[in-house]
């Protein structure tokens, strides 16, 4: 009797803990499903970009990437120009914003005052709430006339004798492009490089300190060297949107289907010659030249968003006092 009774005494409940409601149930069911159903949608884009562009890479061979002939009305297709705009032009807004964007990211976690840290901060992440087409406008209007009237004549009385800064002065181009691009990117790295150097354990820097190090030496070589991974994922999701950038570029940046080795002449890239022939286009090779175009485009932004998103992940999961 007593063996009985303190079997039943040792026995554990059978609950746990409280049982879920049915809302709750349903309501992690609908997220669920909205979570399942972006994978669907980034995957029915891929699947329909990579149907069409396999047809164009059968009909057009693998050299359709590296040919640089573009005629709608012989059928004759390349994407090389475009290729090439596209990266040069990104790479170049890259030259351009990464410094500007790391100082304006360690000004605002280190230097600045707190009343005007907040502001400042807002502003620069302003930029980034201006639409595309406006900062074409302000292109054509303004850095257009400015760069072939000012900036254009200086460089080739200095650098001209570089094949960069060769050619006639047009202020459509290549560099205004790229110069426009880096101001659109501008707030996109130098947000997430504040997110990272926030992150950063505050007790490096303040040993750092304690051992002497000035606050320069501190930052270069302690501060810098910790967020070295993520700066990098900034840098790389600041090309991403380079990359794929469409009004603004479309409008300043001449919009020729050309290769040249100068950064004051017309160029085209993927997706300004996406947004200006596709409804134009009348045959289906043409269709289907522009679509496996998207699909590099797409391919290319889509893997360096999704690096950069790793590596300023790395960054915040890291333990304190760790070191990549």
């Amino acid at each position: 009797m007593n063996t009985t009774s303190t079997a039943h005494a040792a026995a554990p409940p059978a609950e746990s803990g409280p049982r879920p409601s049915r809302g709750d149930s349903i309501f992690r069911r609908v997220t669920a499903a909205f979570g399942i159903l972006l994978i669907v949608l980034i995957g029915w884009i891929i699947l329909s970009l990579a149907s069409d562009a396999r047809s164009g890479f059968s009909r057009f061979g693998i050299a359709f990437l590296w040919r640089t002939d573009w005629d709608p009305v012989r059928e004759s297709f390349g994407a090389a120009p475009f290729v090439f705009g596209t990266l040069v032009s990104s790479f170049l807004a890259l030259l351009l914003a990464v410094p500007v964007a790391l100082g304006i990211a360690v000004y605002l976690t280190e230097l600045a005052p707190p009343r005007i840290r907040r502001p400042l901060g807002f502003v620069v992440e302003l930029l980034a709430a201006v639409p595309s087409v406006v900062y074409g406008l302000w292109g054509i209007f303004i850095l257009a006339p400015w760069m072939r009237e000012t900036v254009q004549p200086k460089l080739e009385s200095t650098l001209g004798f570089l094949p960069l800064f060769q050619g006639p002065h047009l202020g459509y181009g290549m560099l205004t492009a790229g110069v426009i691009l880096a101001i659109m990117i501008l707030p996109t790295i130098s947000s997430v490089m504040r997110e990272v150097l926030v992150a950063v354990p505050g007790i490096l820097k303040e040993n750092a300190l304690a051992l002497g190090a000035t606050r320069v030496e501190a930052m270069s070589q302690v501060v810098l060297p910790f967020a070295r991974s993520g700066m990098v994922g900034a840098t790389m999701l600041g090309l991403g949107r380079a990359l794929g950038e469409t009004m603004a570029v479309t409008m300043i940046i001449g919009n020729r289907a050309d290769i040249s080795a100068s950064l004051f002449a017309p160029s085209y890239t993927m997706a300004s010659v996406i947004a200006n022939e596709y409804a134009e286009a009348a045959s289906g090779a043409h269709l289907t030249a522009l679509t496996t175009i998207g699909l590099l485009l797409f391919a290319v932004t889509f893997v360096l968003n999704v690096v950069a998103r790793l590596l300023v992940w790395r960054v915040g999961r890291l333990p304190e006092g760790a070191r990549s």
